[in-house]
């Protein structure tokens, strides 16, 4: 357990420095999760992220009958797999904030049918999905709204996957597919399953990352460009036995950020130069706007080299680290705009409004659209306090605003309820810290 004041309270720092050891992807670990949950065999997860997404997650397969324990090695945990028949078909899941858990448990559930309940915080219950939901109630799964339609929660009966042909929405968010995917091997036991995409998708990379677990559990997807995905029947999750999850590479922003801003060098250990998380892309933003970026096979090292410069640039394919480039734009040597970044109105908050309103604190111009930011820099920042909406992303990217860079003074932050970084980083402000030099 982790103790928050109410606030933390930032003073200017000159210079960055130092290295830090990353926690585990959220993504990969609930996705790892559920994986060794549904497969045949023990499957050892050496480095899980420690925070609340992954915490409702282990609740849930507790719930469900899913064996789990600890071993003796910080972050090291045992599943036992129930190849893909888990023991309790009925439950009360309470899943917090966290899509990486509640979307791809509503597929599996859907596709082996009970009776579970699955809801969360009140911010969960804002966030759509029904998308995911329409996919599954179309091909035969019984699935009800209790409140709102096309938002949780939701209430799963039991139902029968009757067609294998499914087709979902991919722009609202990528999550949608994954569930689906994940799904899959459940439905395609006598016959293939393809899933269909109908219209453009978004954060493809975050798709790689499930592609690329699920083929570590021993089950492969026939891919039609991102339109369509076949699974060949008979297809069944197998342990891979022991899996490493990666640094988060979206937490690695701050850190990175935090160099090309005030100098550095800051090394990131966990992640390198082959990781499957999408958001190392971040680093290839970090030498457009003109830091030094050095790779490693488990290590990423940034060196300030002079006052940033400004980018406009399409980030569909990173929305979680693009906020990280927001408050880059903020030292950058003229305004900035990012494009292509509709999802983050449908995140922990509306981060397109969340973003506006506390940049806009710190004196700099901000002017937004429905899918876009832009951001115009002030000759100096002003001295803020910043609220968090309950978003971790938020906490984590103000924080840097206290850091100068070689053509501006950093400012005095004041960052209000940072515990909410316990969603994906409890250690965050410790972490930061050390980087002070």
């Amino acid at each position: 357990m982790h103790h928050y004041p109410k606030h933390i309270d930032l003073l200017p720092v000159r210079h960055v420095s130092g290295t830090v050891r990353l926690p585990g992807s959220k993504s990969i670990s609930n996705r790892t999760l559920l994986l060794s949950a549904l497969a045949e065999g023990q499957t050892v997860i050496k480095d899980l992220l420690a925070s609340d997404d992954t915490m409702v997650m282990l609740q849930a397969l507790q719930k469900l009958g899913v064996h789990w324990s600890r071993t003796g090695f910080d972050n090291e945990y045992i599943v036992t797999g129930t190849k893909g028949e888990l023991p309790v078909r009925k439950a009360d899941l309470f899943l917090g904030n966290a899509g990486t858990a509640i979307r791809p448990l509503a597929a599996a559930l859907a596709v082996l049918g009970g009776d579970f309940l699955l809801h969360g915080i009140k911010r969960m219950h804002e966030r759509p999905i029904g998308d995911l939901v329409d996919a599954l109630n179309e091909s035969g799964a019984n699935i009800e709204y209790v409140e709102n339609p096309g938002y949780p929660p939701i209430r799963i009966h039991e139902g029968h996957i009757r067609s294998h042909n499914l087709k979902v929405r991919g722009n609202v968010s990528s999550q949608f597919l994954t569930a689906l995917l994940m799904a899959s091997p459940l439905m395609a036991r006598t016959q293939d399953v393809t899933i269909h995409v109908i219209g453009e998708l978004i954060s493809k990379p975050y798709i790689e990352i499930t592609l690329n677990l699920m083929r570590s559990f021993g089950v492969e997807i026939e891919q039609d460009g991102w339109s369509a995905f076949t699974l060949k029947k008979g297809q069944t999750y197998k342990s891979p036995g022991v899996l490493h999850v990666e640094g988060d590479a979206s937490s690695a922003s701050y850190f990175l950020a935090a160099a090309a801003i005030a100098g550095g060098p800051v090394k990131v250990e966990g992640i390198g130069k082959n990781s499957i998380q999408g958001d190392v892309r971040f680093c290839d933003i970090l030498q457009q706007m003109g830091a030094k970026v050095v790779y490693g096979d488990n290590f990423i090292e940034v060196v300030s080299n002079g006052p940033l410069k400004c980018i406009d640039d399409d980030f569909n394919l990173i929305p979680d680290a693009a906020m990280t480039v927001a408050m880059l734009a903020v030292y950058a040597d003229g305004p900035s705009v990012l494009r292509n970044i509709g999802s983050w109105r449908v995140k922990e908050t509306d981060r397109i409004v969340a973003m506006a309103t506390e940049l806009t604190k710190l004196g700099v111009d901000v002017e937004t659209g429905d899918d876009w930011l832009k951001v115009i820099p002030a000759t100096r920042i002003s001295d803020a306090t910043i609220d968090t909406y309950d978003d971790h992303r938020i906490a984590m990217c103000f924080s840097l605003a206290c850091l100068s860079s070689s053509n501006k003074q950093g400012a005095k932050i004041r960052i209000n309820d940072p515990k909410c970084v316990a969603k994906t980083f409890p250690e965050y402000f410790q972490a930061f810290k050390t980087l002070f030099a």
